[in-house]
């Protein structure tokens, strides 16, 4: 049991070590020469009409430029969810067959 929390702990070190260095390499925040504000917005508010047919920025942009890193966000919140409801169904489950075991050895004592 010691072995697996240590690997856990090792597991959960290498992962922070690997977003701080992965941070350092963002660009700054609000910087106006980063990629995104010099090519990306510009594209975007110039040929969202016509590439999407959508009328509003916001959804051609969610729906259609960026709709796979949208369903996989979705995905993200709806596993996370999930995970929270069986984690708590199974917590609460455990809890009352511990009372129920408590309850049969003192009827048996």
């Amino acid at each position: 049991m010691k072995a697996l929390r240590m690997g856990a702990l090792f597991v959960l070190l290498l992962m922070a070590e690997v977003m701080f260095i992965s941070a350092g390499a963002l660009p700054q925040l609000y910087d106006p020469q980063s990629a995104a504000a010099t090519h990306v917005a510009d594209r975007y508010i110039a040929d969202a009409v016509e590439e999407t047919g959508s009328p509003n920025f916001v959804t051609a942009v969610l729906a259609d430029y960026r709709g796979y890193d949208t369903l996989g966000e979705t995905t993200v919140i709806f596993t996370a969810g999930l995970a929270t409801v069986l984690l708590l169904r199974v917590s609460k489950g455990s809890a009352s067959k511990r009372e129920g075991d408590s309850a049969a050895e003192e009827e048996q004592v």
